[in-house]
């Protein structure tokens, strides 16, 4: 056994990873700079987490490996990798995680598992909105004038106005990985931060992207995610023009995207009104099957039709929306259907009021919910509608469970005015984009929205 670096740091990394118990590795074992580390191809796997460093090493005999210790408590990863073992080691019973460290994975050449990374992804990783309100709270008063969406109210995107006939829109959106392939990954957050233009009815006219990577991150992972990300935006209408990029062990990518529109005809939260038709864009359950997915609940299918979906973009459906005139909608993303239906009525002063019957599910969603699968940020989005919302009694539990369901890249929520309804479908069908009618605005002296 060798590690280059001091005897004291041999010794220290042997007791971190096995209690003190270093024949538990591998006798050709390198401690190496992350990026160049000894026998570790261009590329990784991580497989499920061994229970110790005998089992690690078992399983990886005949083929070069790597081994992540994640020192509990800290920000520290050290990669460990080696040669192939000429026979496994022998089973000294120690487990990986004594003295605060486990192995959390074994990666080789063929994919890395990004979930393994970090706790919690996706837009379900966002802040809850309860705890945002407060935090945001005062701030923007002393906006100026040209700035025509702020934070006071805040909108899916800020709004300046540059000219009489064109306004500049930014927005930025990251979160950690919420599924394991890297170029899933870039997609979904590249078309989850498009998103918010195209709710405030923009067009999209470049990107800069926010990432903080492992730096032992394979190198074509990180290509696999920022190529996606860069196809992803070009097919949104713009150019992926640059961004910044910093170390951290829990892998985060987003964008920020600058759009441009037309500052009388943006699609507003508080652009709702009384007697419109409540349309829906994509259906829901992203949160519901991603942590069925990482709890090992949900199919393999039902997981693959949650990634199509949210790899998809909401801009053809922004511009039927805009074309035809329309002035409410939001897109529907980590606060669920319920919080960012709380967001517009209480912005247009109004009461939404949604059919239960009518929301549309993700294929597994609705038994994950009856299986009690539910994620964090569920919890902040029942705190902040609780005041607001009012649920039939009918109303089985799973569909409130999917109503406060976190989505990540979720579709648009539009109010639609009733006389204008036939036409927006029939141009929604003949752009080939997916609607469901779930639910109508009602006048209100206490804005409100219910689940009925």
């Amino acid at each position: 056994m060798h590690l280059d670096g001091p005897r004291a740091d041999e010794q220290r990394l042997a007791d971190l990873a096995a209690g003190g118990a270093a024949g538990d590795f591998p006798e050709d074992l390198h401690l190496a700079p992350r990026e160049t580390a000894v026998g570790q191809p261009p590329g990784l796997t991580a497989s499920e987490p061994p229970h110790d460093a005998a089992t690690a090493a078992e399983s990886m005999v005949g083929e070069p490996w790597t081994i992540v210790l994640l020192t509990v408590g800290s920000s520290a990863v050290t990669t460990l990798s080696g040669h192939p073992p000429r026979e496994p080691p022998q089973d000294h019973g120690v487990s990986s995680t004594r003295r605060g460290a486990r192995i959390i994975g074994r990666m080789t050449a063929s994919r890395i598992r990004l979930t393994d990374l970090t706790d919690c992804g996706g837009c379900a990783a966002k802040l809850g909105a309860d705890l945002l309100t407060d935090a945001l709270a005062g701030l923007g008063a002393d906006a100026p004038p040209d700035l025509i969406v702020g934070l006071d109210p805040a909108d899916d995107a800020a709004a300046y106005r540059v000219a009489p006939d064109l306004a500049i829109l930014g927005t930025v959106d990251f979160f950690p990985p919420l599924v394991d392939d890297p170029d899933a990954y870039g997609g979904i957050a590249a078309a989850n931060a498009v998103s918010d233009i195209f709710a405030m009815g923009g067009r999209v006219l470049f990107a800069l992207s926010v990432a903080a990577l492992p730096e032992d991150l394979p190198r074509d992972a990180t290509a696999a995610i920022l190529g996606a990300a860069s196809a992803t935006v070009r097919e949104a209408g713009g150019t992926l023009a640059g961004g910044h990029t910093i170390r951290d062990p829990e892998p985060t990518f987003g964008l920020a995207v600058i759009g441009a529109a037309h500052p009388d005809r943006l699609l507003r939260k508080g652009g709702a009104r009384p007697g419109d038709v409540l349309l829906l864009t994509k259906p829901l359950g992203t949160g519901l099957v991603v942590s069925g997915a990482r709890a090992g609940r949900a199919t393999p299918d039902a997981l693959d039709t949650v990634i199509a979906s949210m790899r998809g973009l909401n801009r053809a459906a922004s511009d039927v929306f805009t074309a035809h005139g329309l002035t409410g909608a939001t897109d529907v993303t980590g606060f669920g259907l319920v919080g960012h239906a709380w967001e517009m009525a209480r912005a247009s002063g109004a009461r939404l009021v949604l059919d239960a019957d009518a929301l549309p599910a993700l294929p597994g969603a609705l038994d994950l919910a009856r299986a009690g699968i539910e994620t964090g940020g569920a919890a902040h989005n029942r705190r902040f509608v609780a005041s607001a919302l009012e649920v039939g009694a009918r109303v089985a539990t799973e569909v409130v469970t999917l109503a406060h369901d976190p989505q990540t890249s979720g579709g648009l929520l539009a109010a639609v005015p009733d006389a204008r309804i036939a036409a927006v479908v029939a141009a929604l069908d003949a752009a080939g984009v997916p609607w469901w009618r779930i639910g109508r605005v009602e006048a209100a002296g206490t804005p409100g929205i219910a689940l009925l």
